[in-house]
């Protein structure tokens, strides 16, 4: 049977990713990964998730659920956050640089070489040095893509809203004044584009923060973005380096994988982020750093050498008058799932 991470990795664009793992009751340790056409992979084969059926199913919110009595979590898996930026100038190359600080995988659209060299030298792995039009139809977008365009004038400004409005996208955005974004909503609505899917178009783009220098905009624009992204029901999924490290078969050091499942207080880290820790010290991701992170560790380390068990959910408090003695103020108590891999 093949592993979990290798049907992940097969089935990695599917539009729906959820894997359940029962933590608490007599099936503890089963898990299953379900996509939108149902349940994929199961281990053990033929267990819990078979006999419950359609009630697993159901489970689409990520969590802790009850299911037949038994505690479940469920992942709803998101994919890297990928950035589109169409329009290469100063203020789109300090949001390019200011993204990739903060994960986003980046493609930049631009159609005039001067500009396009310099949003490589700004660190872009994806530069599209053609026509808005032609680089957008070479753009692969879904439900994890946002679309900033920050073009040179109206007119171009159109060729991408034409573009991008046929495609997924979680969000749109768009650089301009108050007037001219609500002339491109009007040429819109006048195409047949649904009003609702007009109306969600952030033009003016950006929080308002009072924004002036380029990157006081790019900051205003990543901050909606944030914004939109961590409203989500999904998960922040695992890194790439995670999914490497998971997949090498001949990796051969006892790996734990320890994932926040229930978040109370004011905890840094939201439900469903991983870090990977490996008996030779190496570390993949972090669930918050600090104290609470080397706890977790050293739980983690103690796994890996108890024979017996295969997985453990600890709980980890940090109170306020903890977090002071440790120099920070977030407080919160978390609950980490930690699995053998």
């Amino acid at each position: 049977m093949s592993s979990l991470y290798s049907t992940l990795q097969e089935h990695k664009n599917r539009k729906e990713k959820r894997v359940l793992t029962v933590i608490n009751g007599p099936h503890t340790g089963a898990k299953a990964f379900f996509t939108e056409d149902g349940l994929l992979w199961q281990h053990p084969e033929n267990g819990f998730f078979t006999e419950q059926g359609e009630a697993a199913e159901k489970i689409r919110t990520s969590g802790q659920q009850e299911l037949a009595g038994e505690t479940v979590f469920c992942d709803c898996l998101g994919d890297k956050k990928k950035l589109v930026i169409c329009g290469a100038g100063h203020v789109g190359v300090a949001l390019l640089r200011m993204a990739l600080l903060l994960g986003f995988d980046v493609t930049v659209l631009e159609d005039r070489p001067y500009f396009a060299d310099g949003a490589r030298r700004a660190g872009a792995k994806r530069v599209i040095c053609d026509s808005f039009e032609q680089g957008l139809d070479a753009v692969d977008s879904d439900e994890d893509t946002y679309f900033v365009i920050m073009s040179r004038g109206h007119r171009y400004d159109m060729v991408c809203l034409e573009k991008i409005v046929k495609k997924t996208y979680a969000y749109l955005g768009m650089m301009g004044s108050k007037g001219r974004s609500a002339l491109v909503r009007k040429n819109l609505l006048e195409q047949g584009v649904p009003a609702e899917q007009v109306e969600a178009l952030h033009a003016p783009i950006g929080l308002t923060i009072h924004a002036e220098t380029s990157e006081e905009i790019a900051v205003s624009i990543l901050g909606e973005i944030i914004s939109i992204k961590n409203q989500e029901k999904k998960t922040c999924g695992f890194s790439e380096e995670q999914m490497t490290i998971l997949q090498d078969e001949t990796d051969t050091r006892a790996k734990v994988l320890c994932t926040i499942v229930a978040r109370r207080g004011s905890a840094p880290r939201s439900v469903g982020t991983k870090m990977l820790v490996l008996e030779d010290g190496a570390v993949s991701g972090t669930i918050g750093g600090g104290c609470v992170e080397a706890g977790v560790k050293e739980k983690a380390r103690w796994l890996m050498q108890d024979k017996e068990k295969q997985q453990e959910l600890i709980s980890v408090s940090m109170t306020a008058c903890d977090a002071e003695e440790e120099g920070m103020v977030c407080g919160g108590v978390i609950e980490v799932l930690l699995e053998k891999c």
